[in-house]
């Protein structure tokens, strides 16, 4: 291989890796302004905040904030990314509900998250979950409003009785 070509090779690799490291450094920013966005809003609707910094079961708590069953978080781990986002902006609808949002806060949410979540978790932000089933719409799964889980218990053991003597 001529040396024109080696320099050529080298200067695509540098310019590739130095892509790579700015989508990296962009990705971590954005996962720890997303995070602290989140524990705000989280804070502010019930649910630890904590749970904004785990990455798939803070999407698990915010679909159960919107009233859908976590478990739709997993979607995006095999594939079903998009299914998940459509039943988390409709959860982010209805958590707009509570706060008094109209559609237009929803597209907000849709393409900048981080803002949305920012907005709603600020101090001036009254949470009423109880709006969003005034709306019509399933009670939250988890925070402030959620539904008690239903426990079944067995009945009790009936009392102890001695065998008849033979």
């Amino acid at each position: 291989m001529p040396q024109d070509s080696s320099d050529i090779v080298t200067l695509i690799f540098v310019i590739y890796g130095v892509m790579l490291l700015i989508m990296i450094l962009f990705l971590i920013a954005y996962y720890i302004v997303m995070s602290i966005a989140l524990s705000r809003f989280f804070k502010k609707v019930g649910v630890e905040p904590w749970i904004a910094w785990v990455p798939y079961y803070n999407t698990w708590k915010w679909l159960e904030v919107g009233g859908h069953p976590g478990w739709l978080a997993l979607l995006s781990l095999v594939g079903g990314g998009i299914v998940a986002s459509i039943f988390l902006y409709i959860g982010m609808f209805r958590t707009g509900i509570a706060f008094r949002k109209d559609t237009g806060f929803l597209v907000l949410g849709i393409f900048l998250p981080f803002v949305w979540a920012f907005l709603l978790g600020r101090d001036e932000e009254q949470y009423h979950p109880e709006w969003i089933t005034a709306a019509g719409y399933p009670p939250p799964l988890a925070g402030y409003g959620s539904m008690p889980r239903q426990t079944y218990q067995q009945p009790p053991p009936p009392p102890y009785q001695p065998p008849p003597a033979v």
